[in-house]
């Protein structure tokens, strides 16, 4: 009887110890998962605004287990070759015709995830105070790209300064050569878009993008000459939205990415920030 007792106090001993090292063995798991590494988002994004708006999603990542890295490029061109080979995860710079153009002309692969804002063209006034005092011979300055280059020229023609041939619109690739009519026999000269803003005192007009614009303290509500109507098609057609290779779409990672910049504390940010500047498009 007693060696009876005692295997069975042994064998409640052994059990007791296995609980024990299962239940720390779980105690261990969730410590590893309290305290894993974040997972990282590379985003490749022009400085202003799309940089500053990354940051506030970037806190509200932060709290979803993610660490965004913001890398900032002052071209149009690097931000969907990151992405395409990729190095980077997604970008945020551009609308969908420039994108569509792009690839095109690269062979790239970057698709839409979602819409985030939109930021109305303007025309500055540079040697030109105003479009009434514009003489006959004056230079005004565009992007050089073909999406924007468009939307430039019909900013322009919005104005009556041009004409442009019949077809134009704003999915189109139109160029110089797509003017119909110059009455004032206007030199336009196109120009690398990051180019403009610094070239805006050497010419009598300029048509500037609205990120670079924001870059050289200019505001498109508060500055500019005329901008774009927003009750046109500009907006859905120009937002500017979240790359990614196509394939990544519905990444985790790149969802709660997009599910932060439409947020409403972004939102708010981009409203209270930029004095319509930049216009939330979601």
């Amino acid at each position: 009887m007693k060696k009876k007792c005692t295997l069975i106090l042994s064998l409640l001993l052994v059990l007791a110890l296995l609980c024990a090292c299962g239940g720390a063995a779980e105690t261990g798991k969730t410590e590893n998962t309290e305290n894993a590494q974040p997972v990282k988002i590379r985003v490749a994004a022009s400085p202003t605004p799309h940089a500053e708006i990354l940051a506030v999603a970037a806190e509200i990542l932060a709290q979803e287990g993610y660490e965004l890295e913001i890398v900032e490029y002052d071209d149009y061109v690097q931000p969907n070759l990151v992405v395409d080979s990729g190095e980077l995860d997604a970008n945020y710079f551009q609308h969908s015709p420039y994108l569509e153009s792009f690839n095109a002309e690269n062979g790239t692969q970057i698709v839409s995830v979602g819409l985030i804002h939109y930021e109305p063209f303007g025309i500055y006034a540079g040697k030109t105070a105003s479009l009434e005092e514009l003489p006959d011979g004056a230079e005004i300055i565009i992007p050089n790209d073909g999406s924007n280059e468009t939307r430039a020229l019909l900013l322009l023609q919005q104005e009556g300064l041009i004409k442009l041939a019949d077809g134009i619109n704003a999915s189109s690739n139109a160029t110089v050569y797509d003017i119909a009519e110059n009455p004032k026999n206007l030199k336009i000269t196109e120009m690398d878009a990051a180019q403009l803003a610094r070239s805006l005192p050497d010419v009598d007009l300029a048509v500037i993008n609205g990120n670079f614009a924001l870059a050289a303290g200019l505001n498109a509500a508060e500055d500019a000459l005329a901008v774009e109507d927003a009750s046109g098609d500009a907006a859905q057609t120009y937002a500017n939205l979240l790359g990614v290779k196509a394939g990544r779409e519905n990444d985790p990672a790149i969802q709660a990415l997009l599910k932060a910049l439409q947020s409403d504390q972004v939102r708010d940010y981009i409203n209270e920030n930029y004095g319509g500047a930049v216009v939330p498009i979601f």
